[in-house]
Parts: C-alpha cells; structure tokens; sequence
C-alpha cells in the first residue's frame, strides 16, 4: 500500500507543548513525515474563552496538520475521561481526512469516546500508554499523603481512601477498561508499565513493549563537555526534578547537607532545573544552607539539551515512585553522564541499570550520601563511556512495523 495517514491524537502537541509524551509523539510523527513514511494528521486541545465550546482550528507545523478542539470550561468529572462532544468532533475530523490509523497517546481529557469514534468507522487503532491514567484516578498513583501507591495489580477496591468519590472512580475505571479491550494495540514504554497494567485489568493480551527514544547528543557534545571541564574542573551534580518528597528532594538535601557536616564537602556544583513553564518551581526554595555552589537554571527546549548536559557531570533521579519510563536517565547515559538513580519501575530497564547500584525506593539520606562522596571522590575520573540508547529515530521505525502489523491485521 501507500504510505499509510496516521491519525494522532493527544492532549497537547505542537504550537502548545508540555511533557514527556508530547514530546514523543512529536519527535516521531516529524521523523515518519520528513522521511516520507507516512502522513500524519493531529488533534489535540486547547482552551480559549473567545471562542465557542469545541470550535476546531488548524495549525501546522513540520508538515503535521494539527487540528486543535476548543474545551470549555467547567467541565465535569466525567468528561474528562468520557466526553461525547469530542468524539463527535472525531467523528467528523475521521470522515473528513479518511486516515488508515489511529494512534492516540495521552487523553486526559480528550475521553475514550475518541476511540468509540475509531470502532463507529472501523479505524484500526494503537494506543500508547505513557502514564497510570488507565488504571489510577490520580494518573500517577501517588497517594493523597504524597507516598506512591504500590499496589501491584491495582485493585479499585483498595482506593477508596484516595479518591474522592470511590463509586464515581470505579464507573470511571470499567469504562476506560471496557473501551480499552477493543484497541487493535496498546504500547507500553517499558516491561514494567505493560505488566502492571494488564495485571490490573487493562486489555490483558494487546500490549506491546515500544520503548521511547530520546534526542542523541551532537557532534560537538564532547568539545563543549571537556571545555566546560577544562574552565572549571569541580564535579558538577544535575537534578531535573521539583522540590517535592516524591521527586527525592527532601532526600536529596538531607544527603548534602550530611556530606558536608560529616565529610567536609563543598568542592561541587549542584544545577537544578525548574521544570516549570513559569520559574516557580523553585521560586522561594532556601539554598544557603548547603555545601557547595547551588545553580538553579530555567527548563530547556529540547534544541538545548546538550549545552544542559554539557554542564553536568552526574546526574540524580531520586524518584520515590515507580515510573513508566525515565527519559531524563536515557539523555544523560547517552551522553556519558553518570546516573545515581532509585529503583523506580521502569526507569531501570537500560543497559547501565545495575541492581546492586540502584537506591531502593523509601531509602533515606544514609545511602545516597555515600554515592555522592563516591562520586567526588573518584573525581577526575574519566567520564563514562555513552551507554547505547534508542534516539527518536529508531524508535519511528519501530513504530513504522507496528502500524503496517496492525494494518495487516485489519485487512484479515
């Protein structure tokens, strides 16, 4: 056949980008079109008051037509997972631009009736699953307290004490299951992320483990990393995380704040990254009171990631949550950055993943302290070498077999 008309939906996407998984399903759907491997057509949401509720604009960018539905305010609890309006808009987007495929990512708030609208005009359909959202109310299963959940499987019964409505939350919960069972195809970044989910009921059977690739460094990484090493030779630690107890913060600080009352140390540089589109993050945080020279430095774009990484020799991923991925590990190893990092579900399935190194989840300041004098005290010592990692790249033409599997399914 032809180069198959990818129909991509997700919660935000190019000219209105946020998170990880935004990030993949632009950085893939710009390499399948650049190399002519498929048409790609996106929906995705916005919000503005002038206009009327689910108005459909189009923008374009890299050659993807993006088609935008105005939300509304107000909207209740259930249309945040199930809204009619915008399958209906499906509908129409589906009869008008007649794609092969449907590939949908995050939907937080774009509903599952978007799929109800693939299964109305029997549109083969993959799904990517990025988060907990199908199995877990709060998306992340972090608990009310701030501590992660840890059931494995989640069973809705044991979450009553989490939700604010456990009998709106379990209606919730048969309905993603229920659509969920009719996707030709669901991808999951990691193994961990595809055997909670089904074990916890999630279409047991349909999941494929589609790792994410991430932006490869450049040809000048290396030069601008040892110039950087060269205009000032103190090791310098990373941290991409806000200053809150499920990132490690707390955790973080206590360990610094040992290595210096204990050890004597202050020959380092820390860089934390306000992730924030507005500078908040860290806004207020109190710093003084640690060894070393503390940086806080704005987010970057995606284009300025080497210069980030350039400047940091070790990075810290004190996660206290099992997540689906770690992207921020796979940028650093492939630039041979040294990750200290918790064993947090899926973050751990790289090649440098080694169990005796990892922090056990809940651990406190007694074990990472050690790894960060470790780490100065081994300073010089030449930087490891770039761990191999899937680039964005590689993972389109991965995804380039699992649309024409699934398209040949369809056809029977």
């Amino acid at each position: 056949m032809s180069k198959p008309h990818i129909l991509l939906g997700n919660v935000f996407f190019s000219p209105f980008s946020y998170g990880g998984a935004t990030v993949v399903a632009e950085e893939v759907a710009r390499d399948l079109v650049a190399r002519d491997a498929a048409r790609v057509s996106a929906v995705s949401l916005m919000s503005r008051a002038e206009l009327a509720p689910y108005t459909v604009m189009r923008a374009q960018n890299a050659g993807v037509d993006n088609y935008m539905i105005n939300m509304p305010a107000g909207r209740g609890y259930e249309a945040n997972y199930d809204n009619p309006e915008v399958g209906r808009v499906f509908d129409e987007l589906i009869a008008d631009l007649a794609p092969d495929l449907m590939h949908l990512h995050c939907i937080q708030e774009i509903g599952v009736d978007a799929l109800r609208a693939a299964k109305r005009a029997n549109l083969p359909t993959i799904l990517s699953v990025h988060d907990f959202w199908w199995i877990c109310e709060r998306q992340f299963m972090i608990r009310m307290d701030n501590v992660y959940c840890a059931q494995n499987p989640v069973n809705i019964d044991n979450c009553k004490s989490c939700v604010g409505n456990w009998e709106a939350a379990k209606a919730r919960l048969l309905c993603l299951h229920g659509v969920a069972k009719d996707v030709d195809m669901i991808t999951y970044p990691s193994h961990f992320a595809r055997e909670l989910s089904e074990a916890s009921g999630l279409a047991p059977g349909r999941g494929v483990v589609w790792g994410n690739g991430v932006h490869l460094p450049g040809p000048d990484f290396a030069a601008a990393q040892a110039a950087r090493r060269a205009r000032d030779p103190r090791l310098v630690f990373g941290f991409v995380g806000g200053p809150s107890q499920i990132k490690g913060w707390p955790i973080i600080r206590k360990a610094f704040q040992e290595l210096g009352a204990e050890i004597g140390r202050d020959d380092f540089i820390v860089q934390v990254v306000d992730g924030s589109m507005d500078g908040s993050w860290w806004r207020g945080i109190d710093l003084s009171d640690l060894p070393g020279e503390w940086q806080v430095v704005p987010r970057f774009k995606q284009a300025q990631m080497d210069q980030f990484y350039a400047g940091i020799d070790v990075l810290l991923f004190m996660s206290q949550w099992k997540e689906t991925f770690g992207l921020a590990i796979r940028e650093a190893l492939a630039r041979g950055i040294r990750v200290i990092q918790t064993e947090s579900g899926g973050t751990t399935e790289h090649g440098a993943a080694h169990a005796q190194e990892l922090i056990p989840i809940g651990a406190g300041s007694q074990i990472l302290m050690p790894q960060l004098d470790a780490a100065l005290s081994a300073h010089p010592a030449p930087a490891p070498d770039p761990v191999a990692i899937t680039g964005f790249g590689d993972q389109a033409r991965e995804f380039e077999a699992l649309v024409a599997r699934v398209l040949a399914s369809a056809k029977g």
